[in-house]
C-alpha cells in the first residue's frame, strides 16, 4: 500500500501535470469516470476524515484540498455529495493562507486550487476575503470567475445551481437567474 506522501504526490501529479486545464471544469463523463477509477476510494477517505494527517505539510494539504473540493465535483456531479468535502476544504484553504503556504507556492495553478474552496463557499464574508487573494495569487481570468461567484453570493446568499442537488427550493429570482447564460458554474 502506498504511503501518504506517495498518494499525495499521485493526486497532485494527476490533477496538475497529467490533466489539461480545460478538463478541470468541463462536464465530461469520460474524465469523471477516470477520476472515479483512480481516486474514488481516496476521496471517500478524505471526506470521512481519514486523511487529516495530510494537512501537516503543504504537499499533502494541497492534495487533500483537491480530494475534498475538486474530486467530489467530478465524482458526484449534480448530487449533494459533490459538496460534501467543502467545509473541510475551506478550513484547509484558510489554514494554507494563514500559514503562508499559498504565498510560498511558485506555481499559479497550484495557488489557484489552494484558493478554490474560498470561491466555492456560500458565505459572503469568505467570498470578500477571497477576492484580494485571487487577485494576488492567480490570473485575471480566475479573478473574473471568483468575482462572478462572489456576486452570486451577494445577490442570493447561495449558489442557485446547487439548489436541486441540495434539495433547496429555488426562488423565482433564482429560477430566472438560472436561465441566463453563464449562470451555472
Amino acid at each position: 500500500m502506498p504511503d501518504q506522501r506517495d498518494q499525495a504526490s499521485e493526486v497532485l501529479a494527476f490533477w496538475i501535470t497529467e490533466t489539461l486545464p480545460h478538463q478541470w471544469f468541463a462536464k465530461d463523463r469520460a474524465f469523471d469516470d477516470l477520476v472515479q477509477q483512480r481516486f474514488l476510494r481516496l476521496t471517500r477517505r478524505a471526506i470521512a476524515g481519514d486523511l487529516v494527517a495530510w494537512d501537516a505539510e503543504p504537499t499533502g494539504a494541497l492534495a487533500l484540498v483537491l480530494l475534498l473540493d475538486q474530486f467530489p465535483r467530478q465524482l458526484w456531479r449534480d448530487t449533494a455529495m459533490a459538496f460534501a468535502g467543502d467545509p473541510q476544504a475551506l478550513a484547509l484553504s484558510q489554514k494554507a493562507v494563514k500559514l503562508g503556504w499559498v504565498a510560498a507556492e511558485p506555481e499559479q495553478a497550484r495557488r489557484q486550487f489552494w484558493l478554490m474552496p474560498l470561491m466555492h463557499a456560500e458565505e459572503l464574508a469568505v467570498q470578500d476575503e477571497a477576492l484580494p487573494l485571487f487577485d494576488q495569487f492567480t490570473d485575471s481570468r480566475t479573478v473574473d470567475v471568483a468575482s462572478r461567484h462572489r456576486d452570486v453570493i451577494a445577490r442570493f446568499q447561495r449558489f442557485p445551481h446547487r439548489n436541486a442537488a441540495l434539495g433547496r427550493v429555488s426562488s423565482a429570482a433564482e429560477l430566472a437567474f438560472l436561465q441566463t447564460p453563464g449562470s451555472r458554474f
